[in-house]
């Protein structure tokens, strides 16, 4: 997702965020100036779908586990993957939809499902990270994944 390399693993999963919420944004920007373009925005679900399903797949190959050993509230980390699951499962119904209406409005709910996650992983999780785990190391092993998953896609 993103070309320079943030240092610790908050800042690069942050950066995805950016990234991800600068594509919802010219997703709505395309569908309000061309409504009836609907097929134009299909590279643009695409990659969304794409760069969050990747983003999804590090956080909880990597970056929840190793959260989930220092935090004291697993709570908060269940419900982090319920959201994923949530986002997985709109991701599915965009990737099945064809171009129109509806597919907008698939786009349209994922991006305030992400905005949620987005907001308390910034609120709750990434204070706790910051506290306790070696993020520069899990920066680099979460990059070193992206990179990998990446390249799988491409």
């Amino acid at each position: 997702m993103n070309e320079l390399a943030p240092k610790d693993a908050c800042d690069l999963l942050d950066a995805d965020h950016i990234a991800v919420k600068h594509l919802f944004v010219e997703y709505a920007r395309l569908a309000m100036a061309a409504p009836a373009a609907a097929a134009d925005r299909e590279p643009l679900a695409r990659r969304i779908c794409s760069e969050l399903t990747v983003h999804a797949q590090i956080e909880e190959e990597i970056f929840y586990p190793a959260l989930r050993e220092v935090v004291d509230d697993p709570s908060l980390l269940d419900e982090a993957e319920a959201e994923h699951q949530q986002a997985k499962d709109l991701i599915a119904q965009i990737e099945a939809a064809p171009p129109g209406p509806a597919k907008d409005d698939l786009v349209s709910e994922l991006a305030r499902a992400i905005e949620h996650h987005v907001k308390e992983e910034r609120d709750d999780l990434f204070p706790k990270a910051r506290t306790s785990l070696d993020l520069d190391a899990l920066g680099a092993q979460l990059r070193e994944r992206q990179q990998e998953l990446e390249g799988a896609a491409a």
